[in-house]
């Protein structure tokens, strides 16, 4: 993307922490800035843009819960009122849950597709006269779970399957009108969306989360994605083992799902406990 010195507007959610605020300061570091940082807690946000301050950037807080349609159609409309241009919009905000899929409820599916898959879509379609002003870029924290399964995450799979598919397509659909698109597929990131896990019932997920391969950092992750952003490209992959599960997934799918059972199985067997009620 082009490093011209004209200050960019720039739009994060999920800024109040882990990788939302590694990105933001990624690109604080990068660029001449102004951020919207969105993120339903407020408190975090405000010292957030405070620190920013301290380092002459300009920013302001906007408080949403973006499991609300009303309060993303309420954000997009407050963001188009007050920027006549979108540089880049970063979809970070996220949930997932950790509980087998027949012992999730149905709130829980919800909510996760709404902040994971609608939240993103609603924002993107509702800022598209300003990414079109700017020539802009969205830049949309996937999950190499929407590549292949993931046992314990039926309903986070589905809805970073649907980001990926829906932006893909989108993509190609803007690409004459000067809209960029880069999809970020992270595998495992040190960030509290695994600490905020859900449980099936809604709760706090109790026991812990299996991991393949080794856990980055947010700010290594930001790294990546600020230099993706700055080449143009189109699709960021994590280069460990997780992407060799994604082509093992593709080429010999029986396989793969016995490895996963295997990798997992300390968290299948957690996931019966629960639903069963033993200690």
């Amino acid at each position: 993307m082009s490093d011209a010195g004209v200050e960019k507007v720039v739009v994060v959610t999920g800024a109040a922490g882990g990788l939302g605020w590694a990105i933001v300061e990624a690109l604080a570091d990068t660029y001449r800035a102004e951020f919207a940082l969105i993120d339903q807690d407020g408190p975090a946000l405000e010292a957030r843009v405070a620190m920013l301050a301290e380092r002459g950037v300009r920013a302001r807080a906007w408080v949403a819960d973006l499991s609300s349609e009303e309060e993303v159609a309420g954000v997009a409309g407050r963001l188009r009122a007050a920027c006549e241009r979108v540089d880049i919009l970063v979809n970070n905000a996220g949930i997932t849950h950790r509980s087998l899929a027949c012992r999730t409820e149905n709130a829980v599916i919800r909510r996760v597709m709404a902040v994971d898959y609608h939240a993103p879509v609603e924002l993107a379609q509702g800022l598209l006269g300003q990414l079109r002003h700017a020539g802009g870029c969205v830049i949309n924290v996937s999950s190499m779970a929407g590549w292949m399964p993931v046992l314990g995450r039926a309903g986070y799979c589905a809805a970073k399957s649907a980001l990926h598919q829906y932006f893909e397509t989108f993509r190609e659909e803007v690409r004459g009108e000067g809209i960029h698109v880069l999809m970020v597929y992270p595998s495992f990131i040190a960030t509290n969306i695994d600490r905020n896990a859900l449980s099936g019932d809604g709760g706090r997920a109790q026991h812990k989360q299996s991991t393949i391969g080794a856990v980055r950092s947010a700010e290594w992750m930001a790294a990546k994605i600020v230099a993706a952003y700055r080449k143009g490209q189109e699709r960021l992959f994590p280069h460990d083992m997780t992407l060799l599960g994604a082509y093992l997934y593709r080429l010999a799918p029986r396989l793969f799902m016995r490895q996963m059972v295997k990798n997992f199985r300390a968290e299948l067997e957690a996931g019966k406990s629960i639903a069963s009620g033993a200690p």
